[in-house]
């Protein structure tokens, strides 16, 4: 319990660096000081103390040091304190080295095994940022053009925004409006102007029922593929006695979808470009646009 405290009172910035010495040894098997030089851009010294302070106030069982590989190496009894040993933690880290690769020597050639597929940003401007985000925090109404399929030309809108969201492809402000009466989402691209910050609304996120409602979207291989083919799509997603659980909220259902690239409303007529199929649509059908 008292080393599960002091991890938590780590300095942010060393918590970092602590998340960059178990993610390189443990999936890489060599940590040198450079790993942190290039990523930090600190000196060697600084990178040096950092390892032996990782080392002797947190994991003393966790790294060693291999006079041949000229670095240190995950021992036997490695335990991550500040990662999960899953994939993602360091496909994550080979994202966020990827874009900065190009402008830090070193990270170019340490990562030009991996590609990482730019999705173009959508403008989001300062101006609508910085007003959504003082909203959003102190739980006020704003004032602000916006533009949608529905109005092409901007109108006035009265919101009450309470979370930014990002769906993978872009992002959006969940928010209460006034015109609709409802909880609704507006994409950040598509304000128009510069908000102003009006009064305290008493539409809070504690309010919005589709935002606080947990629910499960159960995903499984389409039931129109062979036995071997369904065992290649229980691997390919990690699924567990056939399907695969991904929770969510029910306001963010539908963005769930169309990260597996599943239309709610279509059915592909090849199973092998169906692959995979919503086990549980009915029960997500409030959730869903129509």
């Amino acid at each position: 319990m008292k080393r599960q405290q002091s991890i938590e009172q780590v300095r942010w910035d060393l918590a970092l660096r602590y998340r960059l010495i178990e993610t390189v040894a443990w999936w890489e098997g060599r940590l040198t000081t450079n790993h942190l030089m290039q990523s930090f851009g600190i000196s060697r010294q600084q990178a040096s103390k950092d390892i032996n302070s990782y080392i002797n106030e947190y994991a003393p069982r966790n790294l060693t040091y291999d006079k041949y590989l000229k670095g240190y190496v995950p021992s036997k009894l490695f335990q991550p304190l500040f990662i999960d040993d899953s994939a993602s933690a360091y496909l994550h880290l080979l994202n966020q080295n990827h874009e900065r690769a190009p402008h830090i020597d070193g990270l170019a050639l340490a990562y030009a095994h991996t590609e990482v597929l730019q999705v173009p940003d959508r403008s989001v401007r300062p101006q609508v940022l910085r007003p959504l985000l003082k909203a959003c925090r102190e739980g006020l109404r704003l004032e602000t053009e916006y533009v949608s399929f529905a109005t092409p030309v901007s109108e006035i809108r009265l919101i009450a925004p309470h979370t930014l969201v990002y769906t993978g492809m872009r992002w959006h402000v969940r928010a209460y409006c006034e015109k609709n009466r409802a909880y609704r989402d507006f994409v950040l691209s598509r304000f128009r102007g510069v908000p102003e910050v009006l009064d305290a609304s008493a539409n809070d996120r504690a309010a919005d029922a589709a935002w606080n409602t947990r629910v499960e979207v159960i995903i499984e291989p389409d039931q129109r593929l062979n036995p071997e083919q369904k065992a290649i799509i229980e691997t390919d997603y990690g699924m567990r006695n056939g399907q695969l659980s991904v929770p969510s909220r029910g306001a963010l259902v539908q963005y769930v979808l169309q990260r597996f690239q599943i239309d709610a409303n279509k059915v592909e007529t090849k199973a092998s470009a169906q692959q995979i199929v919503v086990a549980n649509l009915d029960a997500l059908q409030p959730w869903l646009y129509h």
